[in-house]
């Protein structure tokens, strides 16, 4: 089962954390994985540990938000490949600060890279998808996307970015399944990455959020990686529009 041999997958912002490990478990499972960030030798090192591994990748240095530029990789994708069959929008950013000190510059740039980048992506790849009527999108969101009662002081422009990518996905999910194209989205809760280490959450602030998850501890990013693989997989052939809360039992409480 989740086999995706020669599939073909492009994951946005693979260069480290949950982007680095969904490419690599897609990898394992067979599939051809193009690697992008903005930043290039980061990404050539990601690709250089999957063919070390016995896998096939490329990488391609690409800011989401630049429709161009996005325009451009996806070309270059095509011409290398042949064709794209699963696209993950894993790249975003965080920065915290208050709603009444957030300028329209603070707000456009969460907004852009985590919500219009993700459009972007999934616009181009469906695209490509449509010639072979078949596609699978995965939109990482998070647990604080709206209506489960997760809000972050400092995070509204990050929040709304999260929760517009779910309400986005739905409407994908919509327009695009007579194409054969199914489009999801895994909302992580709190799980060990780069990003949230660069957060630099307070200990007690940590070990508080830590309290409300059944599981009591932090997530590793091979298990939101799980259910990359499941939803780019054919078994995940009824799957669409729907979104699943990776967060070790935290909305349950």
């Amino acid at each position: 089962m989740f086999q995706l041999k020669n599939k073909i997958a492009l994951v946005t912002g693979a260069k480290q954390g949950m982007g680095r490990t969904h490419a690599f478990a897609l990898a394992e499972q067979g599939a051809k994985v193009v690697v992008t960030d903005i930043n290039q030798d980061e990404c050539a090192a990601v690709v250089e540990e999957i063919k070390s591994k016995g896998g096939e990748a490329a990488c391609f240095k690409m800011d989401v938000s630049n429709e161009a530029e996005v325009d451009q990789v996806f070309d270059k994708v095509v011409k290398q490949f042949g064709r794209l069959d699963i696209l993950v929008n894993n790249a975003g950013i965080y920065f915290s600060k208050l709603a009444l000190e957030l300028t329209e510059e603070d707000w456009d740039k969460m907004i852009n890279i985590n919500l219009k980048g993700q459009f972007l992506c999934a616009k181009r790849a469906a695209k490509e998808m449509v010639k072979n009527k078949w596609g699978r999108i995965i939109n990482i969101s998070s647990v604080a996307s709206g209506q489960v009662g997760v809000g972050i002081a400092g995070g509204a422009h990050y929040t709304a970015s999260k929760g517009g990518i779910i309400g986005m996905s739905e409407t994908l999910a919509v327009e695009w399944a007579p194409f054969g194209i199914n489009v999801n989205v895994i909302a992580p809760g709190a799980i060990d990455t780069p990003m949230v280490q660069a957060a630099q959450i307070p200990k007690e602030a940590m070990d508080a959020m830590l309290q409300r998850v059944p599981l009591k501890r932090i997530g590793k990013p091979e298990e939101v990686s799980a259910m990359v693989v499941f939803l780019a997989s054919e078994e995940a052939s009824y799957v669409t529009g729907a979104t699943f809360y990776v967060d070790g039992g935290w909305l349950a409480v």
